[in-house]
């Protein structure tokens, strides 16, 4: 039996030397990177992480939150029984930590590249180096609708990762993951791309999430996801974790959506992006026997905006675009992210399909008027984005005794959820404003020119929440 079981190890370790030398190519068989064998024998990618990772961070975040208060310790006979001092009415503020991972991306500058919500609301960033350097990091710029930040950091001997092209990736590349997990320290984990593209997911404003089953956990956030030739293709962002740790679906914003961030943000310190001024949808099989139009893979216009950017270029309801600038479009969302990635005053030449005839039109991008003409109470609503809210009702259990706005779902992946509102709850007041309807919450948010702070009645039970 011992016998067998040491041929199979031969057996094993045979077939992965195999599988290093000639599955992967591009890591084996070039003259700077030769096929990764231990003194041993056996294979090993340590060599290529002792170049790559000193290029990744663990960051720490300092801020402040609001303090939840329990409505109970200012009930006047809880405060007598147990001879407490009364609360103040406003949520104190308290102090918050949080950490990420981040990469170098530019040692001469310092140039650290990280997510937005690893550092958002954050007073002070301290990015930590491999070998424990410890610098306060600037915060050049950051971009919520792609969840990416950049950071700067004294240049002093910093090692940095070359950004490889994320467009040429292919689901079954090998990569690795590396990050600062649950705060243990530096870690890799490795696996494969499992799909590329991946949207809908409502993480972010604007998702072609590269999906790799490399172990990412909380506190990855940030760091790099790195082909085996040693490049930055990705950087790690979220997971899905129906059981609170990894399940093997994790999501990378690729490098090339970062990098075009990236450059606005040096620039501008944010990210202006231009509107085509279009409502789109996918553009199924299903819909091209309806138009009796030949299939193709795009986005079907069923809308033009009057004075938008597409109706100068002369779009028109059923038009179905193919690609932008030279690259294809996969769907709604893929066109949705490509044009979110253009920055303002761009010329795109945008090929179309129009009643099967194929063409090219070129529109150039105008401001985010759709945001832009929005009114300031829409604007206040989009910290509540992701909850669907409603008047009362003479059912709900608590009418007539509480006046206010009850939510009545709430997307589990929505600003609104991370910011603890739960389904069934019912807002009462904004700022310590009452509202007793819709309309009202509408007219409250329209004034909020700080913090927001909702008073919400869940149960029998009375909190603050403070919304981000």
């Amino acid at each position: 039996m011992i016998s067998v079981v040491s041929r199979l190890g031969q057996t094993l370790v045979t077939l992965i030397i195999f599988t290093l030398a000639f599955a992967l190519p591009g890591a084996a068989q070039t003259a700077d990177r030769p096929l990764y064998l231990a003194d041993d024998g056996l294979p090993t990618l340590a060599p290529l992480l002792a170049e790559v990772t000193p290029a990744v961070v663990n960051i720490s975040v300092e801020g402040r939150q609001m303090a939840e208060v329990n409505p109970l310790f200012n009930d006047p006979f809880f405060r007598r029984f147990f001879d407490m001092q009364p609360f103040p009415e406003q949520p104190m503020p308290r102090r918050q930590m949080s950490a990420g991972s981040g990469v170098i991306i530019d040692a001469a500058e310092g140039y650290v590249l990280s997510n937005h919500h690893v550092i958002e609301d954050g007073e002070r960033i301290v990015v930590t180096l491999k070998d424990r350097r410890q610098f306060d990091a600037e915060l050049i710029g950051s971009d919520p609708g792609t969840d990416i930040a950049l950071l700067r950091i004294e240049p002093d001997n910093l090692t940095a990762l070359d950004l490889g092209d994320s467009d040429q990736l292919q689901v079954g590349d090998y990569v690795l993951a590396i990050g600062n997990p649950f705060g243990l320290g530096q870690t890799v984990t490795s696996g494969i791309v499992s799909a590329l593209g991946r949207s809908g997911l409502n993480i972010e404003g604007y998702e072609d999430f590269i999906q790799t089953d490399a172990s990412i956990n909380p506190g990855n956030s940030g760091g790099a996801l790195v082909k085996l030739d040693g490049q930055l293709v990705g950087i790690n962002t979220a997971i899905i974790a129906p059981s609170g740790g990894n399940v093997g679906i994790g999501f990378a914003v690729p490098v090339n959506m970062a990098e075009a961030v990236v450059e606005q943000l040096l620039e501008f310190g944010e990210v202006q992006r231009g509107r085509l001024g279009v409502m789109i949808q996918d553009f199924t099989p299903d819909l091209a026997d309806a138009m009796g139009l030949e299939p193709v893979e795009g986005a079907v216009v069923t809308q033009v905006d009057p004075g938008s950017a597409a109706e100068a270029a002369g779009f028109l309801p059923g038009d179905v675009i193919i690609s932008v600038d030279g690259r294809a479009i996969a769907g709604s969302a893929d066109l949705r992210s490509q044009i979110g990635l253009k920055r303002l005053g761009r010329d795109l030449e945008i090929e179309i399909v129009r009643d099967g005839k194929a063409m090219t039109l070129v529109a150039t991008l105008r401001q985010e008027s759709q945001i832009a003409n929005r009114s300031e109470a829409e604007r206040g609503l989009d910290r509540l984005s992701g909850a669907d809210l409603r008047d009362m009702e003479p059912d709900d259990p608590l009418y007539g005794e509480v006046a206010g706005v009850v939510v009545a779902r709430v997307d589990i992946n929505s600003r609104a959820a991370r910011s603890g509102l739960e389904a069934g709850d019912i807002i009462v007041e904004v700022n310590r404003v009452p509202v007793a309807s819709v309309a009202e919450l509408r007219t409250q948010l329209s004034d909020v020119q700080r913090g927001l702070a909702l008073t919400v009645q869940r149960g029998s039970a009375r909190l603050f929440l403070v919304m981000r």
